[in-house]
């Protein structure tokens, strides 16, 4: 007879957790077949409380949170089983029970020895990449004898460099592990990034843009796949919008940075610009090398000579990591972290067509905002602003950014919809670019210009909830792994786009160049629109399908399928 499980309500953890040797003990998935057995009580889903102010007066943190899961069924938790080289395996078990209180201390403990460092290491990359704004208030372009044109070349070159580079890093980091591969890009551009310093022309600025774009691609999605061993979908999606936060206090961090030196400007008689991208350079590789220190390869291989004998997680709270994240995903278990993707499952994963509508996305929802992002300097140089006060102008729209794109994230989660709130940011610019093609610059404050740039750039960013997205609706890791490359270069394809749209014909105003983008923003709005359409029209198809199968025609099928990730009959797209 096989296993019968019942769920009781609010119950707790066993005062006798096992042992450090009887969880090493576990080397082998655990089955459960034959008699019934007496199995451990399962959390209830309306008990977790993902945000702090949840946990008002009530709350029961000794009660157990482990959720209900596929591998709570004996018959068909056989077809989740994870792969018999996973990395975790020995900590895999169904039965595993843990509190609300050890959850939530946990994930604060991954947030600072994991989430934070992975917050340094975006603070680099934005750093590196956007500085040539702060460098354009020092006459930069005139330095080196480039005109704006030519700046836009250079940001296409990067961009382009960077869009190639995507997924043969993400395949390389897949095959040599993020751990190993993550700290490697660090150290290479930081060198590309400090050689600035000796830029003669227009040559030598198109090739370190190339260089710089070629080392850093790949690195956002690299990151995304690493924190996802270590955390759930709705998880990610909230350390996402961190991830990106981290983005904005880099470029508010770049702007008084460069304030302090840029004034090296006649230092050796040298531009200030040079001194700045030297120094840069250098954090960059200091924080590239400290990389290869502070990155385990995934929760079970934190020991080492400079993390210590017995790692940063207890043999219980390894099990904890594990458990609590397959039993979110059991995709997680189908890879080894240092498999690679070969040729079959890398093309398996491009001809997933139900991802496209995410890359669509990701290809032109920052359109509308980039030229003006990209031009910011520049056109605060052109009011008549000087070169420490256009810097220190272009913070406050980060700072409202970051406030914005926090908000929208959150409310994402909590009211568990994405595409309406991925949605707000295009309603958020539409005004402030209308008023922009209306105007003249010539004849408005110049205050007045900057306060509806300020704002129209502090909208909020939908970016960390379609990464997240676009994970949650790939359903396998090399899925995972290649969605989020392809997801990424479709947005430095719009990227690309982005850079051609201000052309110095059309200086100061830019009007031809904003109508498009209004266009391309009203644009935007529909695809969201049809996006949703979309994914709840499959989730009915698939619904449809899957109820009109007996229990056992389900669990043949569990057993006998030969479709992968988001083709299962059983998987539902998040939208």
């Amino acid at each position: 007879m096989s296993t019968v499980l019942t769920y009781s309500g609010r119950s707790r953890v066993p005062s006798s957790n096992p042992s450090s040797e009887e969880l090493d003990d576990k080397k082998k998935p655990i089955v459960r077949t034959g008699s019934v057995e007496s199995i451990p009580s399962l959390g209830q889903p309306k008990d977790e409380k993902r945000f702090w102010w949840q946990r008002a007066k009530g709350f029961d943190g000794d009660a157990i949170a482990t959720q209900p899961s596929v591998f709570d069924d004996p018959e068909s938790s056989k077809e989740y089983q994870p792969r018999s080289d996973w990395e975790n395996l020995h900590r895999f078990n169904p039965l595993a029970r843990w509190t609300w209180n050890e959850e939530y201390k946990l994930i604060r403990k991954i947030d600072f020895k994991i989430m934070f460092f992975a917050c340094i290491m975006f603070m680099a990359l934005e750093l590196d990449r956007a500085n040539i704004q702060q460098a354009n208030t020092d006459n930069f372009l005139p330095d080196l004898k480039l005109t704006t044109n030519d700046y836009n070349l250079g940001n296409t070159v990067f961009k382009l460099a960077f869009l190639c580079a995507e997924l043969p890093s993400q395949l390389v980091s897949k095959w040599a592990g993020p751990d190993r591969w993550i700290p490697t890009q660090l150290v290479l551009w930081s060198i590309v990034a400090s050689s600035q310093f000796w830029l003669t022309g227009r040559t030598t600025f198109l090739l370190t843009r190339a260089l710089l774009g070629i080392l850093q691609g790949g690195f956002i999605p690299d990151i995304v796949l690493y924190l996802s061993y270590f955390y759930k979908h709705h998880e990610l999606s909230l350390r996402l919008s961190f991830f990106w936060t981290a983005m904005s206090f880099a470029d508010i961090f770049a702007g008084f940075l460069a304030y302090g030196l840029l004034h090296l400007r006649g230092l050796h008689g040298l531009s200030g610009w040079r001194w700045m991208f030297l120094i840069e350079g250098l954090m960059t590789l200091m924080i590239g090398v400290a990389a290869f220190v502070l990155m385990p390869a995934g929760p079970c291989q934190t020991a080492n000579w400079s993390r210590g004998k017995k790692g940063w997680f207890t043999a219980r709270e390894e099990e904890i990591i594990v458990n609590r994240v397959i039993r979110d995903d059991p995709s997680k278990g189908t890879m080894h972290n240092r498999q690679p993707i070969t040729p079959k499952l890398l093309f398996k994963s491009l001809r997933d067509f139900d991802l496209w509508p995410l890359y669509i996305l990701g290809l032109t929802f920052q359109i509308p905002m980039t030229p003006v992002s990209q031009y910011l300097t520049l056109s605060l140089k052109g009011l008549g602003f000087d070169t420490f006060q256009s810097n220190l102008l272009a913070i406050p729209n980060t700072a409202i950014h970051i406030v914005t794109m926090l908000i929208l994230s959150y409310l994402s989660e909590m009211n568990k919809e994405l595409t309406l709130h991925a949605m707000v940011g295009q309603i958020w610019a539409l005004p402030f670019l209308i008023y922009l093609t209306l105007i003249d610059v010539k004849k408005v404050s110049k205050w007045t210009v900057w306060a509806v740039i300020t704002v129209l750039l502090g909208y909020p960013n939908a970016h960390p909830i379609q990464v997240g997205w676009n994970s949650r609706n790939s359903n396998t890791v090399r899925s995972r792994t290649v969605s989020a490359a392809a997801y990424n270069m479709f947005v430095q394809a719009g990227g690309i786009i982005a850079s051609n749209v201000y052309q110095k014909s059309d200086a100061p105003n830019y009007r031809h160049g904003n109508r498009a983008l209004i266009g391309i923003c009203c644009g935007n709005i529909v695809l969201y629109v049809l996006t949703k359409v979309y994914y709840t029209w499959r989730n009915k198809q698939r619904e449809a399908k899957w109820s009109a199968l007996s229990e056992q025609e389900k669990i043949n099928y569990l057993a006998t399928t030969e479709d992968e990730g988001s083709f299962r009959l059983d998987f539902r797209f998040a939208n």
